[in-house]
């Protein structure tokens, strides 16, 4: 199903303020919160659909990637060998979650504000090779993420200015409000719970402490990685806020599917044909392997299609211990489909004697076959 526009969703426009995003949010947070709506699998799925939204809208960056290309901004859609969009967006949703312990009654203390503000994570899509899987390799990646601004390391502020208290909440981080017979307790909207406020913003980051930039990283693939394998490369991520610390950057390894080998963890199999003439009389074969290096198999006389010959230690790497998997090689007999007369003679006689010869395990079928007409 399409995703609903990020504004439909919290019922805002492109034009409104942070403050009003963020109200909105709360509005449709607090209605269907899973704590308020156990076990309501459709409040659920609206109440993630309305933090994703927030998540995006909430954050200036972002929100221009979403207002100049949509939820393709946020996709793998880049094409090429790689791509990456924002994978985790738990953290960025923390705080809110917490003014929640006090909204439900869900929780008797809260942690310091000044530890949630954790970068967000990144995902990087990055596909490879069997061969390149098999020896491992290193690549340059590059993507866009947040840095922590150089200017005022990250803290938002001029150089040489300190964050003062927040007006709003005079730096208890926290302000209450009264909700009928109730008195609500809720993260200050102004400082989002720091009880700090920006007097003096930083002049190339705007008081964020952090900016977007583009980032070249050099990574390591280890051998033996398998489609599917998440590479956890940590504090790589988006830079946190407040100067807290950045979030992790993964890998998410795809292997091109390989025109010879197939693979089933560590082993590789594949398909060899050989003739009625060398399954029946028995030959030599010489096989292809993943290292490029040949190996040389004895096809046994009277080798039946379908039979698996095992090369031990011809497979893929273990990428978490020593040595390799297997190769299996399955041999498959091919029935020649056009014969020249001399072949067809020479099958003609050879049916002949097979006939007279009165192979066991057809007699013993047709026995069967013989049995079963009568009964």
């Amino acid at each position: 199903m399409a995703k609903r526009d990020y504004y439909d969703v919290l019922d805002v426009k492109k034009s409104s303020t942070s403050e009003q995003i963020k109200a909105a949010y709360r509005k449709q947070a607090l209605k269907y919160h899973p704590d308020k709506n156990k076990g309501d699998k459709a409040s659920e799925e609206k109440f993630k659909e309305a933090s994703e939204a927030y998540h995006v809208l909430s954050d200036k960056g972002r929100k221009q990637n979403y207002d100049n290309f949509g939820h393709a901004a946020f996709e793998n859609g880049a094409g090429g060998r790689g791509g990456f969009g924002n994978f985790d967006f738990s953290n960025s949703f923390s705080d809110i979650f917490e003014d929640f312990f006090s909204d439900f009654g869900g929780g008797s203390g809260r942690r310091s504000r000044k530890t949630n503000f954790r970068g967000s994570d990144l995902r990087y899509d990055l596909s490879i090779t069997l061969e390149e899987a098999y020896t491992g390799k290193k690549q340059d990646i590059k993507f866009s993420t947040s840095e922590k601004c150089n200017t005022c390391k990250g803290s938002g502020s001029k150089p040489g200015h300190d964050s003062g208290s927040c007006s709003m909440c005079g730096g208890h981080g926290q302000v209450r409000s009264n909700q009928g017979f109730f008195t609500v307790q809720q993260t200050c909207p102004q400082c989002s719970g720091t009880g700090e406020e920006i007097t003096n913003p930083c002049n190339d980051c705007s008081g964020q402490g952090k900016k977007q930039a583009s980032k070249r990283l050099s990574v390591t693939i280890p051998k033996g990685v398998d489609d599917g394998t998440r590479i956890r490369l940590a504090g790589k991520g988006e830079a946190g806020t407040k100067g807290a610390g950045n979030g992790d950057l993964y890998l998410f390894i795809n292997v091109y599917s390989h025109d010879l080998f197939k693979r089933s963890d560590e082993n590789l199999f594949f398909e060899y044909p050989i003739s009625i003439a060398d399954a029946a009389l028995g030959t030599f074969l010489e096989i292809p392997t993943i290292d490029g290096v040949k190996a040389k198999i004895k096809i046994p006389a009277g080798t039946q299609s379908g039979k698996q010959f095992r090369l031990k230690g011809k497979g893929m790497p273990y990428m978490r211990g020593s040595g390799n998997g297997d190769l299996y090689v399955e041999v498959n007999t091919e029935v020649p489909v056009s014969l020249n007369r001399e072949q067809k003679e020479l099958l003609e006689k050879f049916r002949k004697i097979e006939n007279e010869k009165s192979n066991p395990s057809i007699k013993k079928f047709f026995q069967k076959a013989k049995s079963f007409w009568k009964n």
